[in-house]
C-alpha cells in the first residue's frame, strides 16, 4: 500500500468514525449516518471555503413516477442561484468504489426535486416541518427567475469516474459538482483547496486566450500577460468563488472593499464598457500550473491550475455580480491580466510581497499580508499552551482545515502517543475558525449574522475585529472563548433534544444573543472554564427560554420569508425588547460577578435577576439622555459630581453601542442619577 492509499485509508476510518460517533450521541437529531454526514461534510466544505450558506435538509418523494431527493441546500434568490446538495453515503471500510451510474442517478434525483416544488410540493409537506415547506416555496418562488441551478453530490465513496460539467434537465441547463472520497481527503484532510480549482478556459470561453510570456524573473517566476474577456472572469468566478480569493488579503479579512469603487466599476460596466480595459487597473493572480498551446509564433492560455487572484479580487467579483445581479451584458469587456507561476521560493512569501505592493496606495495594515493571519495563529497558540485545571488535557484549535487528523496522524506512530492525544484533545474539544465566529457573534449581539452562514459571518466577524482595532488575545480571552464554546455547544444540544421542527441553528444563535443581552454581557466565564461544563441550574434556564425563543421568532416573522427574515437587524432589534425574563434563584454562573469587559471584579457579593433587569433597563437609554441628565443634575446641584461622572461614563459605553457593559454599579447609581433629575421636574438643556 502507498503513502497516499495509506493516508486516504486513515482519512476515511477518521470520517466513518466521527459520523458514527455523532449518529450514537442521544441528543443529535439526525438518526441517519448519512444525515450526520451530510452534516459533517457541509460544515467542514463551509469553514474550507469550497461552499457558503449551505445547509442540511433531507427530502424525498415522488413527483409523478420519478423519485426526488435532497440532502441539503445553498440559495441565493437575488443571484437566482439554487444549489442542492445530494449525498450517496455507505460506511463501508475499505472504502468502496462508486460506479458512475450510480452517481449521476443521485444527481437526477436532485434535479427532480425543482420539478416537485414547481409543481406544488410545498402544499403536500405536513404544516409542521415549516423548514422543508418554506424550502420548497422558496424555490417555486424563484421559477423562471432561477439563473442557475447546481447539484452537488456528496459520496463517502471513490468515484470510479467524474460527473460531467453539466447535464440537460428538459430546457434547463444544470452545472454538476462531485465531492468523493478523494476530493474530500484532499480538500478536509490535507487541507489543499488550490488544487481543486483547474480552469478549462477554452470550455469557458469558447476560445484560447492570447498570451505574451515575459522572460522568467531570476529563475523564481514565469510571467505571462493576457486579456481576458470580462465573460470568462466572470464565470471563473462563478464556478469557484471565493475559493479564488483563498491568498487575497482583503477577501480572507472579509473587505468589500470602498462603496465608490464598486460604483465606479459599476458604471463604466454599464456606460462605457469597452473602455473598461483603459480605466481598470486589471487583475494579478499566480498559478500553479499554466497550460500553454502555441501556434506559428503566437502563444495561447489554455487552462490554469490552482488559479488564485491575489490583487483585483474586487473587479472579479464587481464583474460577476454585474452579469449575475444586475443583468449587465459583459460582451464588450476586456479585463488585463497578469499570471505569475512561481517556480522557486515560498508562494505565500511572493504572494504577501506582491499584495504589498499592489495595494500601496490603500490603507491596509502590514499585517494584513500575511497568508496566515496574525490573529488565527495567535489563537492556535494560545490552544496549544492553555491547559485545563486538571493539567490533562485542552482544547484543539484548527486553525487550517485538516490540522487535526494531521497532528492525529503523526501521533499514530506510537501507540502511547496517539492514545495520550486522543485523551488530551478529544475531537469534542476541537474547535476551528467558522466556530470561533459563530460563538463570538451571537454573544457579543449579532444573531442575525450568524444566520447567514459560516463563511458570510466569520468575514463580517473579522472585519468588525479589524474596524474596532481589538487587541491580540491572551489567555483570559482564551478561556472566555472556550467558556463560550462550551455554552453554545450546551444549547446546540439541549435545542435539539427538544426537536424544534424547523430552525433549529437559528433558535440556538439567537437564545445565546439573548442570554448575552439579559445579562448586560456578565457570566462567570471562569466558572464554566473550570468546570468544562454548564450547571444543571444553567442547563434548565436554556430549556426554559428556548421554547420563549423559537415562539419569539416565529411571531417576528409574520409574512415575510422566515429564513432570510432571521439574516435581518431587524429581526433582532425587535427581538431584544421581548426577551425571556431572569428569575431567581439564578444559576452560579449567574450569581458570581464578572467583569469580562474590563476583567475586574465587582467585588464579593452575589448578584440577583433584580440586578440584571437593572443593568437592561440602563442599556435601553440613549447616549443624549445620559449626557442631559448629567448637565441638567449636575447645573442644578441635584447630582453629586461623581453621580455625574457615572452618567457621562454611560453615555460614551451607549455611544459606542454598548459594546462595553455597565456594571451592577454603575447600573445602579445611573439609574438612581435619572430618578432624581426626574424628580426635580429638570428638562434637558434648561
Amino acid at each position: 500500500m502507498t503513502a497516499a492509499e495509506d493516508a486516504l485509508g486513515s482519512f476515511a476510518e477518521a470520517l466513518v468514525r466521527e459520523v458514527d460517533e455523532a449518529r450514537d450521541d442521544p441528543s443529535n437529531p439526525l438518526p441517519s449516518s448519512e444525515g450526520v454526514f451530510t452534516r459533517l461534510v457541509l460544515e467542514q466544505l463551509e469553514e474550507a471555503g469550497h461552499l457558503e450558506g449551505a445547509f442540511d435538509l433531507h427530502q424525498e418523494g415522488r413527483v409523478g413516477r420519478s423519485t426526488f431527493r435532497i440532502s441539503g441546500y445553498a440559495m441565493d434568490e437575488e443571484a437566482g442561484s439554487l444549489t442542492l446538495f445530494a449525498t450517496h453515503y455507505m460506511g463501508t471500510l475499505p472504502p468502496a468504489r462508486v460506479p458512475l451510474s450510480e452517481l449521476t442517478r443521485t444527481a437526477e434525483r436532485a434535479v427532480t426535486y425543482v420539478t416537485a416544488c414547481l409543481g406544488g410540493l410545498a402544499d403536500r409537506i405536513e404544516p409542521s416541518n415549516t423548514e422543508a415547506s418554506d424550502l420548497a416555496r422558496r424555490v417555486a418562488e424563484l421559477g423562471q427567475r432561477m439563473d442557475r441551478l447546481r447539484v452537488v453530490v456528496l459520496t463517502d465513496g471513490i468515484a470510479s469516474s467524474l460527473l460531467p460539467a453539466e447535464m440537460d434537465a428538459g430546457e434547463r441547463r444544470v452545472e454538476l459538482d462531485l465531492y468523493d472520497l478523494v476530493r474530500l481527503h484532499r480538500v478536509l484532510g490535507e487541507g489543499q483547496t488550490r488544487a481543486d480549482i483547474d480552469v478549462d478556459l477554452v470550455a469557458l470561453g469558447g476560445t484560447r486566450i492570447p498570451c505574451l510570456p515575459v522572460a522568467a524573473g531570476a529563475g523564481q517566476y514565469e510571467a505571462f500577460l493576457a486579456t481576458f474577456p470580462g465573460e470568462v472572469l466572470s464565470r471563473i468566478y462563478d464556478r469557484y468563488g471565493t475559493r479564488l480569493l483563498e491568498l487575497n488579503v482583503r477577501a480572507f479579512l472579509g473587505l468589500s472593499g470602498r462603496k465608490s469603487v464598486n460604483a465606479e466599476l459599476r458604471r463604466t460596466l454599464v456606460e462605457q464598457p469597452t473602455m473598461f480595459l483603459a480605466f481598470n487597473n486589471g487583475i494579478v493572480a499566480t498559478a500553479d500550473e499554466v497550460r500553454l498551446e502555441r501556434d506559428g509564433g503566437a502563444t495561447f492560455l489554455v487552462g490554469l491550475r490552482g488559479l488564485q487572484v491575489v490583487n483585483g479580487g474586487q473587479t472579479t467579483a464587481s464583474l460577476h455580480r454585474a452579469r449575475r445581479k444586475d443583468g449587465v451584458s459583459l460582451t464588450d469587456v476586456e479585463v488585463p491580466v497578469k499570471i505569475i507561476k512561481v517556480t522557486a521560493g515560498d508562494l505565500e512569501e511572493m504572494v504577501a510581497s506582491i499584495s504589498r505592493a499592489a495595494n500601496r496606495q490603500n490603507a491596509v495594515q502590514q499585517a494584513d499580508f500575511s497568508a496566515n493571519d496574525p490573529f488565527h495563529r495567535e489563537v492556535e497558540t494560545l490552544a496549544n499552551n492553555t491547559w485545563l485545571e486538571s493539567g490533562r488535557g485542552r482544547w484543539f484549535y484548527e486553525r487550517a482545515r485538516g490540522s487535526y487528523l494531521a497532528a492525529e496522524q503523526k501521533a499514530a506512530f506510537r501507540a502511547g502517543e496517539q492514545r495520550a492525544f486522543r485523551e488530551q484533545t478529544p475531537k469534542s474539544r476541537r474547535l476551528g475558525k467558522l466556530d470561533l465566529a459563530r460563538y463570538l457573534a451571537a454573544w457579543d449581539g449579532f444573531p442575525w449574522r450568524v444566520a447567514f452562514g459560516g463563511q458570510k459571518n466569520f468575514q463580517a466577524y473579522m472585519q468588525r475585529r479589524k474596524d474596532a482595532m481589538a487587541p491580540p488575545p491572551d489567555a483570559t480571552w482564551f478561556r472566555r472563548l472556550i467558556a463560550l464554546a462550551i455554552l453554545y455547544r450546551t444549547t446546540e444540544r439541549i435545542v435539539r433534544s427538544l426537536k424544534f421542527p424547523a430552525y433549529g441553528a437559528n433558535i440556538v444563535a439567537y437564545l445565546i444573543a439573548a442570554l448575552g443581552e439579559r445579562t448586560g454581557g456578565r457570566i462567570d466565564f471562569d466558572l464554566v472554564w473550570r468546570q468544562q461544563r454548564l450547571s444543571p441550574q444553567m442547563e434548565a434556564l436554556i430549556t426554559a427560554w428556548a421554547p420563549e425563543i423559537d415562539k419569539a421568532l416565529r411571531a417576528s416573522v409574520g409574512a415575510r420569508n422566515p429564513t432570510e427574515w432571521f439574516k435581518k437587524e431587524e429581526c433582532w432589534s425587535g427581538l431584544r425588547t421581548n426577551l425571556p425574563l431572569l428569575v431567581d434563584p439564578l444559576p452560579p454562573e449567574l450569581v458570581g460577578s464578572v467583569e469580562t469587559t474590563t476583567r475586574a471584579s465587582e467585588g464579593p457579593g452575589a448578584l440577583g435577576a433584580a440586578d440584571y433587569d437593572r443593568i437592561e433597563e440602563c442599556m435601553r437609554v440613549p447616549a443624549a439622555e445620559w449626557v442631559a441628565t448629567a448637565e441638567a443634575g449636575q447645573r442644578k446641584g441635584v447630582l453629586h459630581y461623581k453621580l455625574a461622572g457615572i452618567c457621562m461614563t454611560l453615555a460614551g459605553y451607549a455611544a459606542g453601542g454598548w459594546a462595553r457593559r455597565p456594571s451592577v454599579k454603575q447600573a445602579k447609581h445611573g439609574l438612581e442619577a435619572l430618578a432624581k433629575v426626574k424628580d426635580a421636574g429638570l428638562v434637558a438643556g434648561e
